[in-house]
């Protein structure tokens, strides 16, 4: 408590602040404890009389544990004047309450956490099933404190007072309740500093990841780079977690110790220490003491050897025993899989990608991120010794390199996560997998990915309650915020191009009561558009999404009459893809013509090519051509305009006329500077109860891309991937063969996680007789 005092005057002064905490020093600069709570108490003084300066505020510090250690910080801090108050009140007091004097709140379990089904707190259901419970401190107590006093001790599977996340959320401008006080520079946020006396590297506070010590006392987090820096200036929260803390006053630390034990010396001393511990006449003191009896550790204390192990594991990873992860790809939704695997410093990742300029900004911004330049697809012999290096392929590629990548797996026994389609080439590898026993995950991002793990927790939770699913219905998009949809297309691309435009000429094949409907490939899948009203500000239009009723069996609704997933867009979209799907646009098949190797062609060249009239022609012989081609369609020329596609720039070199125009639709249609994305998705599932009656649950997703961050494209794709990439790694996934998100073990934890990054669904019920 001394020492965290001494640190905030430093800090207030280093954000201009000069405050009676600068007469405090550090614990061990004082002969005896007596001595430093006179230096509290002077401080404490100045404190009454007003010279704090107004700027800071009212200072709130909470107290978190009620043992030894949470008791004699209370003590020091009883030397301020002080007035302790109830965690409600901390709102409050941190905005009006009186600057004469410090607050401090004692946090109990109740007071913060939560059971996350119904929002209370049962402490006999906690302590069998922490993990069905989850953490308001960082919405309700956190945003009022200015110094957090940690001294609780965290277990696996319990709830987190504070995640990096949260950090971000809370280090915000807080605006004065009394305004800006002039001349005075303002605090950057509310939350100041961190003082864990249980020094618990990555527990109850996440990002304190290694302890301070006497002679660098403190350190700063800043949440948004995620990095750890040694001073009490620049952005962040100042942390002080010293693990040796009776060192500072030594003397007086020996004596309090050995005064205790002293009286329980004699029967320590004629105790048999090769009997049971059960038979030996101890105190209770003296019983409770005893942490391992004939070469076992005793039932109070068994902890240690789970503590035991898990610092071997660290020591092991360590000393060169660490997690290698080989990362494919480095487009839109790498950056997301790169700074959540990253946290971890125990995983080394390497990226391969053919973008040269992306994995340079990569390892710049990465320490732990080595990159290799490569075309994956044509260097088949380099990818294989890549993949014989690692412990986990990530694969951000087109599906169609997928089954490639996964041969490279199975030879060589890596596992592997995509966020793709478990497509046929891939299942055809089913037996090798398992042959070879690793893990191949498919279908890990948003759509797939989210869209399956959401209507499987909701089934799952109907299926408990003995109802049946009757019809479940599920449409996705990824597209540009309202604002930002101003061109032919209502489009921009915040994932693979490509992918975004062969998905207009797959087959779909889906359920509507009762009946099975098939659309053949090639384009007629743009002829099956509808609207789509739930959200009727957005404007949306939607069209079926591949296989739909493949998804009966895997999500155990045989028995539903309908089962139909879909893309959504905005309308016009579809309407628009009709034109280049009708000039052979859309065409994956290979076209040696725009080879590298080969002279260039301009959009002009090509487009006469495709409607088949003889280049050079006239600019109003070749739109004319393409107007008979488009069906006399004006908007879809007019589309075709926009974008250039009559002109004389040059066509991307690609090995298709889809790849070309994916290449050239990227530099037409980005996301600019400023401008941001968004993620809609809306899942519909009929239920129908015991008791006869009808039940429509509606869940609803909407996550936008950040102006200076990730898109939400990127986030939603990006997260639930590294995710089950960091779950496969530490073992929580360890089935074998081809996996994707249907199982409870497999979704709870990762909607649980995702909800952490910012990813957050609402869901509703409409109850029908």
């Amino acid at each position: 408590m001394i020492n965290i005092l001494h640190g905030l005057g430093l800090r207030f002064l280093a954000l201009g602040h000069h405050t009676p905490f600068m007469h405090i020093g550090m614990a061990h600069n004082y002969r005896n404890s007596s001595q430093a709570v006179q230096a509290v108490r002077d401080a404490g003084y100045e404190i009454s009389l007003g010279l704090m300066p107004k700027s800071v505020g009212p200072l709130t510090f909470v107290f978190t544990g009620t043992g030894n250690v949470s008791k004699g910080a209370q003590e020091m801090f009883n030397a301020l004047p002080c007035e302790f108050v109830e965690p409600h009140e901390l709102k409050e007091v941190s905005r009006s309450g009186d600057l004469k004097k410090v607050y401090g709140t004692v946090l109990s379990r109740h007071h913060h956490l939560v059971r996350k089904r119904d929002g209370l707190y049962d402490p006999a259901d906690y302590d069998k099933h922490p993990e069905l419970y989850t953490s308001r401190f960082n919405t309700d107590i956190a945003p009022y404190t200015t110094c957090l006093i940690n001294g609780i001790y965290w277990e696996q599977h319990t709830p987190r007072l504070l995640s990096r996340q949260d950090a971000q959320k809370l280090l915000v401008p807080v605006k004065s309740a009394a305004g800006p006080t002039e001349g005075c520079p303002e605090l950057p946020h509310k939350l100041l500093a961190i003082c864990d006396i249980s020094a618990d590297t990555g527990g109850s506070i996440e990002f304190m990841t290694e302890c301070t010590t006497i002679d660098s006392p403190f350190c700063m987090y800043d949440a948004d780079q995620h990095i750890i820096h040694d001073s009490v200036e620049g952005s962040g929260i100042l942390m002080c977690s010293i693990d040796n803390l009776p060192a500072q006053l030594p003397i007086e630390a020996t004596e309090y110790f050995g005064d205790l034990l002293f009286p329980y010396i004699e029967e320590m001393l004629l105790s048999e220490g090769s009997e049971p511990l059960e038979s030996q006449n101890y105190s209770s003191v003296v019983r409770d003491a005893v942490i391992a009896s004939n070469g076992s550790l005793t039932a109070k204390y068994e902890y240690i050897q789970k503590l035991r192990e898990s610092r071997e594991y660290a020591q092991s990873l360590k000393m060169g025993n660490k997690k290698r992860v080989l990362l494919l790809g480095s487009g839109y939704v790498s950056g997301p899989v790169l700074e959540y695997l990253t946290r971890d410093s125990n995983i080394d990742i390497t990226v391969a990608s053919v973008m040269k300029e992306q994995l340079e900004q990569l390892t710049k911004k990465y320490s732990n991120v080595t990159s290799v330049h490569m075309d994956v697809i044509k260097h088949e012999e380099k990818l294989s010794t890549l993949v014989k290096k690692h412990d986990l392929v990530i694969s951000l590629l087109p599906y169609s390199a997928h089954p490639l990548v996964a041969k490279k797996c199975i030879d060589n026994k890596v596992n592997l996560v995509t966020a793709s389609y478990l497509t046929p080439a891939m299942k055809e590898l089913q037996e090798s997998v398992e042959a070879a026993g690793i893990t191949v995950i498919s279908e890990m991002g948003l759509d797939p990915g989210l869209d399956h793990m959401l209507a499987m927790e909701c089934i799952d939770k109907a299926k408990e309650v003995g109802a049946t699913v009757v019809s479940y219905t599920s449409f996705c998009g990824g597209l540009p915020a309202p604002e930002h949809s101003d061109n032919p297309l209502r489009y921009k691309f915040s994932w693979s191009p490509q992918g975004v435009l062969l998905n207009t000429v797959q087959s779909a094949t889906y359920l509507k009561n009762g009946e099975i409907i098939n659309i053949p490939a090639g384009g007629a899948l743009l002829d099956s558009v509808t609207p789509m009203d739930f959200f009727p500000g957005l404007n949306l239009e939607g069209f079926p999404n591949r296989d739909s009723t493949k998804y009966a069996e895997p999500y155990g609704i045989q028995n539903a009459h309908t089962l139909l997933r879909g893309t959504l867009r905005y309308k016009g979209y579809s309407k628009t893809m009709g034109g280049f799907v009708k000039l052979g646009l859309i065409n994956p098949d290979p076209y040696p013509l725009l080879s590298s190797t080969t002279p260039p062609l301009t959009w002009k060249e090509l487009m006469c090519k495709l409607v088949g009239i003889k280049p050079p022609a006239e600019y109003h012989v070749l739109k004319e051509a393409v107007f008979s081609k488009l069906e006399k369609d004006k908007s879809q020329l007019e589309a075709v305009e926009w974008l250039g596609l009559l002109g004389d720039e040059p066509v991307p070199a690609a090995d298709s006329i889809v790849g070309a125009l994916a290449k050239h639709m990227e530099m037409k249609l980005p996301f600019g500077t400023g401008e941001r994305d968004m993620i809609v998705m809306r899942n519909e599932i009929g239920l129908r109860h015991p008791s006869g009656h009808l039940e429509d649950k509606f869940i609803d997703l909407v996550v936008y891309g950040d102006n200076k961050g990730y898109s939400a494209m990127a986030k939603t794709v990006g997260y639930p991937t590294a995710i089950a990439a960091k779950m496969v790694l530490d073992g929580e996934i360890d089935a074998k063969g081809m996996v994707i998100p249907l199982t409870k073990n497999v979704y709870g934890p990762i909607l649980e996680r995702v909800r952490a990054e910012g990813i957050v669904y609402s869901t509703h019920s409409v109850i029908k007789q």
